[in-house]
């Protein structure tokens, strides 16, 4: 399909669809919280889908983690740290979903599992949207001030601002087969905020080890999800990672998980830790992308849907084995 007919495709689909999506009658929790013209704002920032929030906090978590080991910090000054990334991880997210949903709104509307999210069903026009996200850069803005510093500060600012890092992502949808490569970076930024923290002092091995780990692992799950619009993206002239690998997708996604799994090995060891995490960090995350490919059904969306969210319960398990590590690092007192 040239550019010319995707872009007809996406007007017409978009007339079709547009204020003829009614809202869900039975809504997910949160959302049956609040009153009903409110909604649609909090499916913006996908705040009944936690996953994306988690898949941005643990890399954050994890760095924060390795930091904390690293300095011997007190619990007390890393458990506030963490609250901040969660938060912080929860305020990026939900920008970026934001700008995401923007841009998108006519491929979304396009896609079965997409189109009655608040932009393409017409819930929130684009203008309230748009205001709705200065509101979140403001705040976001405002948090970051109040809880970093220095270079953590600037780093969280370039994540916060998606017209130089998440907006690129649905543009190159258009243009490339390979967005997930840019998401990798976008993703984990927070890795870099979480360090910083804790150790204003830049360990630049273990950071650029831990990132490209993490990037592999972004990869990974990203062209899973990639994998629930195949039929859709294809008619629509998207492009992803998913379409390009085609056949050899499977392939590419052990290749990906290999490299995440002997880049977090790769980490741990260029920071000093010991069995715990080893053992329960990088043993851990193997064992369950050994279980993410042996039950995952690349043909059926479904299928590709649940295994993208089982990665929050991998970032969770890597986390547990930092934990474990560093709490034996305070007891032994080295």
């Amino acid at each position: 399909m040239d550019h010319y007919s995707a872009a007809e495709n996406l007007k017409e689909t978009t007339l079709l669809l547009t204020h003829h999506v009614a809202p869900k009658p039975n809504p997910t929790f949160p959302l049956g919280l609040v009153p009903a013209p409110w909604r649609p704002y909090l499916e913006l920032i996908r705040i009944e889908k936690p996953t994306g929030t988690m898949l941005m906090f643990w890399p954050g978590a994890w760095s924060l983690t390795m930091a904390a080991y690293a300095a011997r910090a007190p619990p007390a000054a890393y458990a506030c740290a963490l609250g901040k990334t969660l938060v912080g991880a929860f305020v990026l997210r939900s920008a970026a979903c934001t700008v995401n949903d923007i841009v998108d709104r006519e491929v979304d509307a396009g896609v079965e599992r997409t189109r009655t999210r608040p932009l393409p069903s017409g819930r929130v026009s684009v203008r309230a949207a748009a205001l709705y996200l200065l509101v979140q850069y403001a705040l976001g803005t405002a948090f970051f001030y109040a809880t970093t510093r220095g270079g953590a500060f600037w780093v969280a600012l370039a994540q916060l601002v998606p017209m130089r890092v998440f907006a690129v992502y649905p543009l190159l949808k258009r243009v490339t087969h390979w967005p997930q490569a840019w998401l990798g970076l976008a993703m984990n930024g927070g890795l870099v905020t979480a360090w910083l923290e804790l150790a204003p002092d830049a360990d630049y091995v273990v950071l650029g080890t831990a990132l490209a780990s993490c990037w592999c692992w972004t990869m990974l799950y990203d062209t899973i999800y990639a994998c629930q619009d195949l039929a859709d993206d294809a008619r629509l002239g998207v492009r992803s990672s998913a379409l390009r690998l085609g056949a050899r997708v499977r392939s590419a996604l052990l290749a990906c998980g290999g490299a995440f799994v002997l880049l977090l090995a790769g980490a741990g060891a260029a920071n000093a830790h010991g069995a715990p995490f080893f053992v329960g960090a990088v043993g851990g995350a193997a064992a369950h992308l050994v279980w993410q490919a042996k039950t995952v059904d690349l043909a059926v969306p479904r299928s590709c849907g649940e295994t993208f969210r089982r990665n929050a319960q991998l970032g969770g398990i890597v986390w547990a084995g930092l934990v474990l590590d560093y709490a034996r690092a305070l007891r032994a007192g080295t």
